[in-house]
Formats: C-alpha cells, sequence, structure tokens
C-alpha cells in the first residue's frame, strides 16, 4: 500500500489541492461567496453519480420532475416552522431590473412547500397513491459559516431531492424505509461507508415529524451528513388544506416523505477513497477508466510502432467497453503523465513499450495499490475486468474498515474524556432519552449530538452519564 499520510493529516489542504490538480471543482475565485464553478473532468464524476441516483429512483418507481426556482414568500410562509428552520438561510429576490417586486421571492432553499402545492392540483384521490416524485437541481442557503467546497456551499449545484405523498401513516413510514434501502445501495455502490442515526428531536428537519440521517467520518476525524430521509406526516398537507378522497368515503389529509442528498456525495468519493498522489476512483464513475502510456525508446521505426500498439489496444478495450485514453504527448516524459493521471484518479494504467509491443504482453498498473501486473494479449480483457472489480471492492473494504475502527463505544465519563482528547470518529454513548442531558454531554465532549442508532438497538442495563436509566446509544461527533 502508498502512504496515505498527508490525506488524513492535512486533510483541508489536501482537499482543496486535489480540486485544482484534478481539475473538478474551481472553487475560490468566482466572485460570490459559497459558490464554484464544475470543469469538465469534474463534471463527468458528478454526471455518472447522477445517472446511478436516476437509476435508483426510477427503477423504484419516482417520476422526474423540475420546479421553479423561485418560491414566493407567502407561500414559503405558510409552513411556519419550514421558513423558522430555514430563515436565517433564505436568500431573497426582491427587485425585477430597476423595479421592486410587490412579492418577495426565495432563492428554492429546498422544496416541500412548493411541491405541496402542486400536489394538492393534482392527486385527488387515493387511488392516485402512493405518488414519488424527484428532481436534481441547485438550491441556494445563506450559508453564514466558513464555506467549504462541495461541502458547505451557498450553492448546492446536485440536490437530489425526492418527494411522496402517500394515505397512511404507515405507508409514509413504508417509504421511509424504501428510501434509507435506496440509500445504502447508492452509497454502497460508490463505496461510501456511513452510519445511520435518527436524529434528535431538536435537530430534525424542519417540519418533520422525524428524521433518518446518513453520516460518513472523513479524513480528518470530522463526521459529515451525506444523506437524510423524512417523514414529514401531514404537517405540509394540512399547511395548504390538501385533502384526497380516502377508502372509506371520507376527505382527508395525505401524508408525505422527503429524501435527498447533495454534492457531499461526491466531496466524499474523494476524500475517502483519495490518498497522497490525488483521486482514486471507482471505476464505474470514471471519466477515463483506462490510461495507456507509450514509452518510445529507440528509433523512429520503433516509436511508431508503440504508438501503434498502443491505439490498438486502446481500440480493443473500447470495443469491450471502456473509456480508454492514449496519452500520446511528446512534450511529456512518462514520469510527468504517470503524475497527472495518478493525480486525476485513473483506475488503470497500461504500459507499452517496445518489449511490450515485442511479446504481447502488457504492463498494467491498478491505482489503488500501484500493484503491476503482467498480462498476455490473449487474456487482456479478462485480466482488466478483474482489476477493476477487485479495485472497487478493496476501496470498499478499506473505507468501512477505517469508519469502524473510529466508532468508539463508551460506558464511563472517563472514556467519552479520553474520546474527547482527539474528538476523532464517533462516540455511542447510553442516553437516558433526556435532552437536557444530551446537551451537557455536547457541551462537555464539544462535540455534536448526531443521534440515535438506527434501527434502534437496545441500551437495557446500561446507565446514562447522569446515572439514570439508559434507554438508547446517543453517538456524538466532531461535524461539517
Amino acid at each position: 500500500m502508498i502512504s496515505r499520510s498527508r490525506w488524513s493529516s492535512d486533510f483541508s489542504r489536501w482537499f482543496d489541492w486535489v480540486l485544482e490538480e484534478a481539475e473538478i471543482y474551481d472553487y475560490g475565485r468566482y466572485p460570490v461567496k459559497g459558490m464554484g464553478v464544475w470543469m469538465p473532468y469534474g463534471f463527468q464524476i458528478r454526471r455518472r453519480v447522477i445517472e446511478i441516483l436516476r437509476e435508483l429512483h426510477d427503477r423504484r418507481g419516482h417520476e422526474e420532475v423540475l420546479f421553479p426556482i423561485l418560491i414566493p414568500e407567502s407561500m414559503l410562509k405558510r409552513e411556519s416552522e419550514h421558513i423558522k428552520g430555514f430563515e436565517d438561510e433564505v436568500f431573497w429576490v426582491t427587485h425585477g431590473g430597476l423595479e421592486p417586486l410587490d412579492v418577495k421571492l426565495a432563492l428554492r432553499p429546498t422544496s416541500e412547500t412548493n411541491i405541496t402545492y402542486y400536489e394538492s392540483l393534482w392527486i385527488k384521490s387515493y387511488k392516485q397513491l402512493p405518488k414519488k416524485y424527484y428532481q436534481i437541481v441547485s438550491v441556494f442557503r445563506y450559508e453564514t459559516k466558513a464555506t467549504r467546497p462541495l461541502v458547505r456551499v451557498r450553492e448546492i449545484t446536485t440536490f437530489k431531492e425526492a418527494h411522496t405523498v402517500h394515505s397512511s401513516y404507515e405507508d409514509a413510514e413504508r417509504q421511509v424505509l424504501e428510501a434509507i434501502e435506496m440509500y445504502k445501495e447508492f452509497f454502497d455502490s460508490l463505496g461510501i461507508p456511513y452510519i445511520i442515526s435518527r436524529r434528535p428531536e431538536w435537530d430534525k428537519f424542519a417540519g418533520a415529524l422525524y428524521t433518518i440521517a446518513f453520516d460518513t467520518v472523513m479524513p480528518d476525524g470530522k463526521v459529515m451528513q451525506i444523506g437524510t430521509a423524512h417523514h414529514l406526516g401531514q404537517n405540509f398537507t394540512r399547511v395548504f388544506d390538501f385533502r384526497i378522497h380516502m377508502p372509506d368515503g371520507t376527505m382527508d389529509f395525505p401524508w408525505q416523505t422527503s429524501y435527498g442528498v447533495s454534492d457531499r456525495v461526491i466531496a466524499s468519493v474523494i476524500s475517502i477513497h483519495g490518498d497522497d498522489r490525488g483521486l482514486v476512483l471507482p471505476y464505474h464513475i470514471a471519466p477515463i477508466q483506462i490510461v495507456i502510456i507509450p514509452i518510445p525508446a529507440g528509433g523512429e521505426e520503433e516509436r511508431r510502432s508503440v504508438q501503434e500498439e498502443s491505439r490498438r489496444v486502446a481500440a480493443r478495450l473500447e470495443r469491450a467497453g471502456y473509456r480508454v485514453k492514449v496519452d500520446d504527448r511528446e512534450e511529456l516524459r512518462p514520469g510527468a503523465k504517470y503524475y497527472y493521471w495518478e493525480a486525476r484518479g485513473v483506475p488503470l494504467r497500461i504500459d507499452i513499450g517496445p518489449e511490450e509491443v515485442s511479446s504481447r504482453t502488457y504492463t498494467l498498473v491498478r491505482r489503488d495499490t500501484l500493484e503491476k501486473y503482467k498480462v498476455s494479449e490473449e487474456s487482456l480483457e479478462k485480466e482488466v475486468s478483474s482489476i477493476l472489480r477487485d479495485l472497487n471492492s478493496n476501496l470498499s473494504s478499506r473505507a468501512w474498515a477505517r469508519l469502524k475502527s473510529l466508532v468508539k463505544r463508551a460506558r464511563s465519563e472517563q472514556e467519552a474524556e479520553e474520546w474527547a482528547v482527539e474528538k476523532k470518529g464517533i462516540l455511542e454513548l447510553p442516553w437516558c432519552g433526556n435532552e437536557e442531558c444530551a446537551r451537557k454531554t455536547e457541551e462537555k465532549l464539544d462535540a455534536k449530538a448526531l443521534g440515535t442508532v438506527w434501527p434502534p438497538e437496545s441500551a437495557e442495563g446500561e446507565s446514562c452519564l447522569c446515572g439514570r436509566r439508559a434507554v438508547a446509544w446517543m453517538r456524538y461527533a466532531k461535524t461539517y
């Protein structure tokens, strides 16, 4: 294995460096704080992640929609608890040209209100339910903390939000469980490890009955939320007087859920799998899956044969369905090309020189471990497929092993204080269920209460730090 020391010891600088070096996301130069530009290479990674999201939603009967970016203040304020949760974060449009607007317009912070309004126009009967919509859009939040590219921004450019409508509480709860399973499949496909928690009442989504959240641990030991699912109950449908015909002939308010992920998913892929050399990408989302480096030596004829063999191998792998690039830039030496493509996380490199041309045996180098393989022409496709599958598996198992090593379960104040010295990863403590007790623990540890272990895990026989009988395991961490 190669060293990953800088990746973990100076993660913040590493992250900024890799975004620039790999040409993923140009941040900090746009003249509006908290906004950046997806560069072509980064945009291709983003596009392939979105393709996975779309396939997962479409397969489960969701329908993609696209709602306006502007929401009237009157609509947003219909749900007072919801707007209270976002009131410090809303961007307002107050003028059209030089004319003041009659109604203030919010740049979409999320879409529960305007989507509920339209659902009330579209859905009239339980026979139309369940209904599942999703959109992948930009949302805007006036982030007042220090902004960070992809992690804490004012324009979230990859916001996938799903909104569903149901005829009963139970069916909405079933949908929350479906969303959780879908997100597990999504994060598993990217090799992103996660914990699942039920957010505490004081930290649930504004307007929700409850929130289930996915979190992961970043290289610096801090925890980042990467996905959420909310049971919204009838809170929004009541506000919009949205009633439907029920099976018993009555009119009643339907039940809703919503769930979402954001740019943080891509930040997690970059961060969790990376190393000191740069990106390490799962092969199915890599813009270039295989790079071929011609290594010419000797005279012009030998140089030409190396180039021709490189193009022939590339064409063969392209026919097999791979995204392949031949780096035939003459101004760069092979070592410089290695550095360039390693920084961009290309999963597999093939070196072709005069020896490979004559022997029809190629040198393959995988990005995650830098292991080298000698592969014959006859077995090329088979070996490439095997290496790439193993690369994805290794990235996932390596990431899961690290996350599990950073989850500590403690039962005493002394153990909690020992964890608090470095505050890396996640601490699980028995909890009595009292908010004030959790708040005091947050203050004592200088960490945030993430929520209780989900699915619920018994804490029978355990005692909270306050001395009362524990009812659940509460998680604490330093967070983004």
